[in-house]
């Protein structure tokens, strides 16, 4: 039984580890510097105070003589929206789904697994990861996203979302397409891997789910995290788990957790995971 539990944790890790690409890592640094691409804590200009258009190869060191340190930081930290890994959200968010679905497993909680808002799909290919590790075939995974980025705010009936303009992000913008093809990179594009394409306030309401053991929320705005609360949080069982990614970064998110948890009287503490994602338990 120690040699099955030292085998999962070794692929466990090592499938974080390539999700988040830092298997290779100053690859990724070097793409970021190259293209400027979507560093949201600070600009590749600051890291290395030259333009990100300066061609400069190995080795690149920031103002402390660090190898690229300030970059793979904020990877690490998910801080950035790689230009190469399959997931933006770093090493603490994925070690918490990866805690979240053991527990489920381990204590008998009902249901299949979902993330909203999937991106290039890394989340979603560990939850299913999770399943193939422990053996469990009784689950699925369910991988939701209009996989054409974020729609425009509608500020007419969500006025928390005035301003935001993720809509204008390309990068956002990964296709179903993209999204099975680095499932397959895995080997974990199965029939336990479900796909609802579409805008959540279309999907979400007819989705075909029962029951829901971890529900992972990753739409950024307030439109998208209520209507994922409103349709699938009544399907998570007790003893299921809420994770939240963007309520430390994005108020408007923050603000529709705190509506619908006051709304539906639900008390259950909020767990900080790292300095924006939180979870919490469902109870009674």
């Amino acid at each position: 039984m120690e040699n099955i539990e030292d085998s999962r944790h070794l692929y466990l890790d090592l499938m974080k580890r390539c999700l988040l690409n830092l298997i290779y890592p100053q690859s990724e640094e070097l793409l970021s510097l190259a293209t400027d691409a979507g560093v949201r804590g600070r600009s590749a200009h600051t890291v290395l105070g030259r333009p990100s258009s300066h061609k400069v190869w190995p080795p690149l060191r920031d103002a402390q003589g660090n190898l690229l340190t300030l970059i793979a930081q904020d990877r690490m930290e998910g801080r950035i929206w790689p230009v190469v890994a399959h997931t933006m959200i770093g090493l603490k968010r994925l070690d918490n789904l990866e805690f979240c679905i053991e527990q489920v497993i381990t204590n008998g909680v009902p249901g299949d697994l979902i993330e909203t808002g999937v991106w290039r799909g890394g989340a979603t290919i560990l939850m299913r990861a999770v399943l193939k590790a422990y053996g469990v075939t009784d689950r699925c995974v369910w991988v939701a996203d209009s996989f054409e980025g974020l729609p425009p705010p509608d500020t007419g009936k969500y006025p928390h979302d005035a301003g935001d303009s993720l809509h204008e992000a390309r990068e956002l913008a990964v296709s179903l397409e993209e999204v099975e093809a680095n499932f397959e990179r895995y080997g974990l594009l199965d029939d336990q891997v479900r796909f609802l394409k579409g805008w959540f306030c279309d999907t979400l309401p007819v989705a075909p789910i029962e029951r829901l053991a971890v529900l992972r929320l990753d739409g950024d705005m307030y439109e998208s995290t209520m209507d994922t609360l409103v349709n699938l949080y009544p399907k998570l069982s007790k003893g299921g788990y809420a994770i939240v990614d963007d309520y430390g970064a994005i108020p408007a998110c923050r603000q529709a957790v705190h509506d619908y948890r006051s709304a539906n009287r639900i008390t259950g503490k909020i767990h900080n995971i790292d300095w924006t994602g939180v979870f919490w338990q469902k109870g009674n």
